[in-house]
């Protein structure tokens, strides 16, 4: 089963939805029922949530299509029972892009909010007494529908600016930040700060609501994550793909029997391979694909990922980094004047990472 399902592109961004937001779908059913809810009102809710997650992937968007007026490309915009998460390609180098990106997707919250705010008929929902109040905003009612989705925005808006990684609050912390002090250091600090805040969220979802225990994981995780690769890519800021890349490699070529590939798998150390012919790139050949076709008469030729993206030995590995980790190519050929001279992948980047990590201190 696929962990995301594709619902299509916006502006060359891919939206998918992550399978577990079908397990709120199936929690609205069963509450409902339960609560002696019928067709009506689990139809209500269902649409709510999916009205919801509309304004969910248009504040992503706000994010991805301002980050993208600066050069950041987003690869994609998953969605999850708890939001939404953009994923780019790169971390904006300018403090300053950085604000305008992380504010732009609670502005399209706060401007959804006030295009709700003049569209319903609030003299209708407030000049009611009590009793009428309350027969008023539990009826499954259109007007009900845009004022709690406005409620949501507000929400929304608010919520996202507390100021905790991976939250818009955290990142716009660390722009701010980041404008007076080493961009490693605004990450650090902002990264802790979100840690305290999912502890004390911790807290209070062990004491009264335990659906904060999930959202502290989120935080604490994410700003983790955040420091972490930040402060990796700090170490290698600088550096060449030539200082760090693998020089004795095995290759094979395109007419070679898969057998040949299983033995240098079986004798050595190395898993995945670089293809070649005359000198020439043609493909990679990647573990997984490797085993499953182990037990067939093929080529390397017919199980080779010829989707594959090269680097010079010149360049910044930086942008291996994101390479290896945002578009998951396992190896990565080095070429000089279009001729294979070796090959990077996770193993010997965190190795050099390492190694950087300790020259420092």
């Amino acid at each position: 089963m696929k962990a995301n399902l594709n619902l299509g592109s916006i502006s060359g961004i891919k939206i998918k939805i992550h399978w577990t937001f079908f397990l709120l779908i199936a929690w609205i059913v069963f509450y409902e029922l339960k609560h002696g809810g019928n067709t009506k009102s689990i139809l209500f809710n269902i649409a709510f949530v999916f009205a919801v997650f509309l304004c969910v992937v248009l504040h992503e968007l706000g994010h991805a299509l301002t980050a993208k007026r600066f050069g950041v490309k987003t690869e994609k915009i998953t969605l999850l029972p708890i939001g939404g998460m953009a994923s780019f390609n790169k971390i904006p180098e300018s403090p300053k892009q950085e604000l305008y990106i992380v504010i732009a997707g609670p502005l399209v919250n706060v401007a959804i909010a006030i295009l709700l705010y003049f569209s319903i008929p609030f003299k209708d929902l407030f000049n009611q007494n009590f009793t009428d109040a309350y027969d008023v905003f539990a009826s499954l009612s259109f007007q009900n529908f845009l004022f709690f989705l406005l409620i949501v925005n507000v929400g929304l808006a608010l919520f996202n600016m507390i100021p905790a990684f991976p939250m818009d609050g955290g990142r716009l912390l660390r722009a701010l930040l980041a404008l007076k002090m080493d961009r490693s250091k605004a990450t650090q600090i902002a990264a802790s700060f979100g840690q305290f805040i999912a502890v004390v969220f911790l807290l209070i979802g062990l004491l009264y609501k335990p659906l904060l225990i999930l959202i502290a994981l989120f935080i604490f995780l994410g700003a983790y994550g955040e420091n972490h690769m930040v402060q990796q890519l700090t170490l290698l800021k600088g550096h060449t793909v030539e200082e760090a890349m693998l020089l004795d490699i095995t290759t094979f070529r395109p007419k070679d029997s898969i057998d040949c590939v299983v033995n240098k798998i079986i004798s050595g150390t190395e898993i995945n391979f670089t293809v070649v012919e005359d000198g020439i790139v043609k493909g990679i050949l990647i573990h997984k694909a490797i085993i499953e076709n182990s037990n067939k008469n093929v080529l390397v030729e017919d199980i080779m990922d010829t989707t594959f993206k090269t680097v010079q030995n010149t360049d910044d590995l930086k942008s291996i980094y994101h390479l290896i980790y945002n578009e998951k190519q396992v190896i990565v050929p080095v070429i000089n004047e279009n001729r294979l001279i070796g090959a990077i992948d996770a193993i010997n980047l965190n190795e050099y990472i390492l190694l950087q990590s300790k020259l420092a201190y």
